[in-house]
């Protein structure tokens, strides 16, 4: 039996490895739709579902592990931006207000299907147009939900976190391990 991490995430492999010395990664190409009068919370545990079930097809023997993180504000989820434009306007709706970020996880092991999920709150200190504009350049922001990394140099706008800072960062570390030791 293998463990395989379904996930393209440099940050998520990384973290990863404080639980499982010895695992595989697999990509899973799912489209990242979903159901737009989904909770938060729904969101993050359909597509972590979705991106193992996808895995899992390939490895059915294997205990397959799924995540997905999104950043939450009024109503709206901030994924990842496509643009500078895109990535300012979430960091000025972002910049002096709290948000939440929601990591879901899905683990799958002989159609056994567990799903769970972390939410922890981030505030984030004011930040000027300039601040925003030089965070951008550092392009961090390019492939990171909410435009921003809490490990990297987004850190010095967060005022503070009311949760499982992992969770922000993709992959609630301690939380996984409490479910996934069974099959370690």
């Amino acid at each position: 039996m293998k463990i395989i991490l379904a996930s393209n995430s440099p940050r998520r492999k990384e973290l990863f490895k404080y639980i499982v010395d010895d695992f595989t990664v697999h990509v899973s190409e799912i489209i990242e739709d979903y159901d737009p009068t989904f909770k938060p919370e729904e969101i993050v545990t359909y597509l972590s579902k979705q991106k193992a079930l996808a895995v899992s097809k390939t490895f059915p023997t294997d205990v397959i592990v799924g995540s997905d993180t999104i950043v939450y504000i009024d109503g709206e989820v901030l994924g990842k931006p496509h643009s500078k434009e895109e990535a300012y306007k979430m960091l000025r709706k972002l910049a002096g207000r709290t948000h939440k970020v929601y990591t879901g996880v899905t683990i799958i092991y002989h159609n056994q299907i567990e799903s769970f999920y972390s939410e922890t709150s981030v505030t984030f200190y004011e930040m000027s147009d300039a601040e925003i504009y030089q965070y951008i350049e550092t392009n961090e922001p390019m492939d990171k939900a909410g435009a921003y990394g809490i490990q990297g140099y987004g850190a010095k706008f967060i005022k503070s976190i009311e949760g499982d800072y992992f969770t922000v960062v993709g992959l609630p570390v301690a939380l996984l391990y409490q479910h996934l030791k069974k099959y370690l």
